[in-house]
């Protein structure tokens, strides 16, 4: 008989470890992706050195992309008459922005604090997501609302700044 429930008490250690694992992959895999959708802007809008830095005035938006004329800012860049911006709530037609373009092309990305929170709205729903995963399958509360928090916040924060 104490060997059945020796048994019994590793078999549910190893399920509670196995959901642990399991849950704790999940987690960590959604964050990743947050932060590897978000890099994909945010180094171009964070790391500024040594790219080519100007302003957009906004002529026509049409299938999720905007154009306009591009006027530099920065020495060695050069201005362009169309370049593409992702089209969002917040870029109007007639309206002049702040960007930073990406480097082999006419695609830019808006920088400065509303552009570099944006950049990060990836990463703020990916906290959000894990949150429920750590809520439920890992069983922490107080790790969940943290991220919970911080997601809430990141998203919020862009909500107002873009």
């Amino acid at each position: 008989m104490p060997s059945a429930v020796a048994s019994s008490q590793g078999a549910g250690a190893a399920l509670r470890f196995g959901r642990f694992a399991a849950m704790g992959t999940v987690a960590a895999l959604i964050l990743i992706a947050g932060v590897w959708a978000s890099w994909g802007s945010a180094q171009y809008v964070m790391l500024t050195k040594g790219r080519e830095r100007g302003t957009i005035e906004v002529a026509r938006c049409a299938d999720a992309v905007c154009t306009g004329a591009y006027t530099p800012l920065s020495s060695g860049s050069t201005a362009r008459r169309s370049v593409a911006l992702e089209d969002t709530v917040a870029v109007t037609e007639g309206q002049t922005y702040t960007v930073v373009m990406k480097p082999g092309g006419a695609e830019a990305v808006r920088s400065g604090p509303g552009g570099v929170l944006y950049a990060w709205v990836p990463l703020g729903g990916a906290l959000l997501l894990a949150s429920v995963v750590v809520a439920g399958g890992l069983r922490r509360t107080r790790a969940a609302l943290v991220l919970a928090g911080a997601g809430a916040v990141l998203l919020t924060a862009a909500f107002f700044a873009v």
